[in-house]
């Protein structure tokens, strides 16, 4: 159970809260937020928050955990400390475990399995059965279970009829269909993005253009059936016009962003750095460039750190056969303020947005309310084998000193502190 802390001298960052951008004291008592004020005195553990910002807990919208079926790779248990450690109070995990969430069974699993731990794990079912792209699964069993949307994961759904099919069904019943956007017939079994990089290595390439013709067919179906769309990790600047301008129409039409596609380039890959592998692969400087505008425009509505655990095996070995993904739930934050995000902006797409886009509620430092927060600031720290929390190791930026640190996340009546 959460002792008693004092918070003191922080900077509250939460636009729906009546102390935004005010330095004050907060002090947490068995797990709520009794008083914010300035000078408490009470006999409590104190944290230092001088030059620290204190939020709601961030949310993450696009975490894999192979819990069930593949829990070598990041269970509940590490996965949740990952994520504390990262600011993030919730997560929504990805369906492509094994077997995968494609019945009401299987989402009661998981939220069953998942409970108790800081922080909270929300189920996305499948959009089709066994995410084979044929028939759609049992969507209302699911989310009357407790799946807050639906995705196929990192599988995009190839049948228009299919697509269209799920976005009426879920309109039925206000769920949300998620859309990795990725034409496979177009990307075939390339493994990077195509352009100088892929020619320069000799590699087929991964076009923008397969990302944009999805976004395009699936802008019209959502427009169409009149139902919402999220656009789950967009990569290129084409997309980000495309979606832009679906906003003005008024098509009901969100998107996220993978936090790693913000600052890193298909550059990185000419040594061919299997920890780089990503899908969507790494685009250019001027893709990067109009994710980030995108980001501050508010087109794009979220970052998410897209984690993907993967074993030392599927990394370890040449980039052509090397498994996809890197583990992001601890680097969301750093890479941000790399990518010049403001805190006001980060608190928005982490804590704010991605709540709102999955209907779920939105944590509000008031007095009386449960303790939700993250206490956060630019700071360097070492992102190490030792303060790495998750089971598995994949990241670049293992061993790097990185700016963005989190110094305390609270929820459920727990507590993570870094000293």
């Amino acid at each position: 159970m959460l002792q008693t802390i004092l918070i003191k001298s922080c900077t509250i960052v939460d636009p729906n809260s009546a102390f935004n951008q005010k330095e004050l004291d907060v002090l947490i008592t068995d797990g709520k937020i009794a008083e914010i004020a300035q000078n408490i005195i009470a006999d409590a553990l104190q944290i230092d928050g001088k030059g620290k910002f204190l939020a709601p807990g961030f949310f993450d919208m696009n975490t894999s955990i192979g819990e069930p079926g593949l829990e070598t790779k990041e269970d509940f248990e590490t996965g949740s400390k990952a994520a504390a450690a990262g600011g993030f109070t919730g997560l929504a995990v990805m369906p492509h475990n094994a077997p995968t969430t494609d019945s009401k069974s299987q989402v009661a699993y998981i939220i069953n399995r998942a409970k108790g731990n800081l922080v909270d794990i929300f189920p996305y079912g499948t959009i089709s059965q066994k995410r084979e792209g044929k028939d759609l699964s049992e969507m209302f069993d699911m989310k009357q279970t407790g799946a807050i949307a639906f995705s196929d994961g990192d599988k995009p759904v190839q049948d228009a009829g299919l697509m269209e099919r799920a976005l009426l069904y879920a309109k039925g019943f206000d769920a949300l269909i998620l859309s990795y956007p990725e034409d496979q017939s177009i990307a075939g079994k390339a493994k990077m993005n195509e352009g100088v990089m892929s020619t320069l290595l000799g590699m087929k390439g991964i076009p923008n253009l397969a990302e944009e013709l999805m976004v395009i067919r699936d802008l019209y179906l959502a427009e169409y059936t009149g139902s919402k769309v999220h656009f789950s990790t967009i990569s290129t600047a084409h997309a980000v016009e495309l979606i832009a301008a679906a906003k003005a129409k008024g098509t009901q039409v969100t998107c996220d962003v993978a936090a790693h596609h913000l600052v890193l380039t298909e550059d990185v890959l000419a040594d061919f750095d299997s920890h780089y592998k990503v899908k969507p692969p790494l685009r250019t400087q001027n893709d990067v460039n109009a994710l980030v505008k995108g980001l501050k425009d508010g087109v794009i509505d979220a970052v998410v750190s897209q984690h993907t655990p993967q074993e030392i095996e599927f990394k370890e070995v040449e980039f052509e056969i090397a498994s996809y993904g890197i583990i992001g739930l601890q680097t969301v934050l750093p890479l941000l303020f790399k990518a010049g995000l403001n805190v006001d902006q980060i608190v928005n797409k982490l804590a704010i947005a991605p709540r709102q886009i999955l209907g779920l509620t939105i944590p509000q430092i008031k007095e009386g309310n449960q303790a939700n927060v993250v206490l956060f600031n630019d700071a360097e720290w070492l992102y190490s084998t030792d303060s790495n929390y998750s089971k598995s190791a994949n990241s670049p930026f293992l061993n790097e000193k990185l700016n963005g640190k989190v110094w305390l996340t609270c929820n459920n009546n727990q507590i993570y502190h870094s000293n």
